[in-house]
């Protein structure tokens, strides 16, 4: 049905089993990647939870230990987060002690986020998470590798549907 129109009301027999069967929840592509989404940060939020973040804000630090000083701009290009996501989870960071939010001297519209002392100490605790989730759930290395790189292709495909350029 490729941009063709389709009136449903004389629909043939063979076309509304076709139609039955596309819509299935079973056949969906996208109820899966959620529920395994779902339960993925699920697994996380015990693991996370003794470090005192969210999985938003776990993210959010992963990007600043690899990146310490970026904008609110870069980390939402990293992330696919717009700065009304980001910036409330900034401030709890701050207000934590992880992160440092300052103004760019040459452009003060620009907010910088700089780890803390304690910021860069609570990477070496993070050190294990995921090793542990793989652990706890049994989960095969290998596999989670094909995962990852089947699902990076396709994001590279749904990111240019929303106007955001693939990195």
């Amino acid at each position: 049905m490729g941009g063709e129109i389709v009136d449903f009301g004389v629909m043939g027999e063979t076309m509304q089993d076709d139609l039955e069967e596309i819509l299935k929840l079973d056949n969906q592509v996208c109820f899966p990647l959620y529920a395994a989404a779902r339960l993925v940060v699920q697994a996380y939020r015990p693991l996370l939870g003794d470090l005192g973040l969210t999985y938003p804000q776990y993210l959010v630090m992963l990007v600043l230990w690899e990146t310490d000083g970026a904008s609110v701009g870069q980390i939402g290009e990293v992330l696919y987060l717009d700065s009304g996501t980001l910036t409330p989870l900034l401030k709890r960071l701050e207000k934590q002690g992880l992160v440092d939010r300052r103004r760019r001297v040459e452009d003060d519209r620009t907010v910088e986020n700089w780890l803390t002392e304690e910021g860069r100490a609570l990477r070496e605790r993070a050190g294990g998470i995921p090793g542990e989730l793989v652990c706890n759930a049994d989960l095969n290395v290998d596999h989670l590798q094909e995962l990852k790189v089947n699902l990076e292709s396709l994001l590279s495909k749904l990111l240019p549907f929303h106007g955001i350029k693939s990195p």
